[in-house]
C-alpha cells in the first residue's frame, strides 16, 4: 500500500505473540507505530521494535509518547531503547510514556536514569481519557489477563480499537467500537485454558461491534500455522465485515475507512 507521509497510518512493527513465537522470531514483534494527526505513537514496543523501526525508516526522536498495554515481555521489551532514541539518548526530554500501574511499581518496566529523559509517566487505569497531540485515547476497560492490562480506542481523524491480550469476557464488547478493531489473537481455537483471545472469539467481536473492517495481529503459533490469511478470509466470509490478517512491516492508511 502506498500512500502519503502525512496520511494517518498503521505500521505493524510486527504480528507476533505469545512466548513460542517471540523467542522464535518467526514473525517478529515490534508492536504498532500509529501516525494520527500529525502525532506519531508507539504501542506495545516488544522485542525487535528498534530494528523494526529502523528498518522501516520510521524515527523514534518524532514520537509523541510511548502507549504499554501491559508489562508482559512481548509488549514492553525494547521499551527502554525507545525511550533512549526518542530522547537521542537523553539530549531532550522528549515524550511521554504511558503503563499500567504495576508495570511502573514493584518491578518497573523502565529504567531509573531513563525516567528523566521523559517528558511524563502517566498511569494508565480503566475508565480513563487522555490526550497526545490531537489525539485523545480510553482505556475502558480492565482486561482478563495474567497482569494489569488495557486496550484503547483511539479517536483523531478516525476512531478505532486496539484490543489487547485478554481472556474473553462479557463486557469487553461494549466496552470498544470505532471504524476499525485491531485485535490480538493468539489461539486458533476457543478451548484453550490461556487468558488470550481466540479466533473464535474475534468472530464474535467483530459480529457484535460491526467495524468497517477488522485487522488481525499479535499471531501464537497454532494461528500461524492455520495462515492467518486464510483465518482472516473465513472470518469475513462469516461476520460480513472485511478481515485483515496484518503483516509484519504492513502500512495500513486508514483513508481505506472513508
Amino acid at each position: 500500500m502506498v500512500m502519503a507521509d502525512k496520511s494517518d497510518s498503521i505500521t505493524f512493527l510486527g504480528t507476533g505473540g505469545a512466548r513460542f513465537m517471540v523467542t522464535s522470531q518467526i514473525l517478529a514483534s515490534g508492536g504498532l507505530w500509529l501516525s494520527l494527526s500529525g502525532t506519531e505513537i508507539l504501542v506495545d514496543p516488544g522485542p525487535g521494535c528498534i530494528v523494526q523501526a529502523a528498518r522501516r525508516k520510521l524515527k523514534p526522536e518524532k514520537l509523541a509518547a510511548i502507549i504499554v498495554s501491559h508489562r508482559h515481555l512481548d509488549h514492553s521489551a525494547d521499551v527502554n531503547i525507545m525511550v533512549e532514541a526518542m530522547s537521542r539518548g537523553g539530549l531532550r526530554r522528549q515524550g511521554r510514556l504511558f503503563a499500567p500501574a504495576d508495570a511502573l511499581e514493584a518491578e518497573p518496566i523502565i529504567f531509573s536514569y531513563l525516567k528523566g529523559y521523559l517528558e511524563s509517566i502517566e498511569v494508565l487505569a480503566e475508565g480513563k481519557s487522555y490526550s497526545v497531540g490531537d489525539v485523545s485515547f480510553t482505556t475502558p476497560v480492565r482486561h482478563i489477563h495474567q497482569v494489569e492490562t488495557y486496550g484503547m480506542v483511539f479517536r483523531a481523524r478516525h476512531t478505532f480499537s486496539y484490543i489487547a491480550d485478554s481472556r474473553y469476557f462479557d463486557g469487553l464488547c461494549r466496552s470498544y467500537g470505532g471504524e476499525l478493531l485491531v485485535i490480538n489473537v493468539v489461539r486458533l481455537e476457543a478451548n484453550h485454558p490461556y487468558d488470550h483471545l481466540s479466533v473464535p472469539d474475534a468472530g464474535h467481536i467483530i459480529k457484535e461491534l460491526k467495524p468497517k473492517m477488522a485487522i488481525l495481529t499479535h499471531f501464537g503459533m497454532t494461528v500461524w500455522r492455520a495462515r492467518p490469511w486464510q483465518v482472516a478470509e473465513r472470518l469475513s466470509q462469516e461476520t460480513g465485515v472485511t478481515v485483515i490478517a496484518a503483516r509484519d512491516g504492513m502500512k495500513f492508511d486508514l483513508a481505506q475507512l472513508d
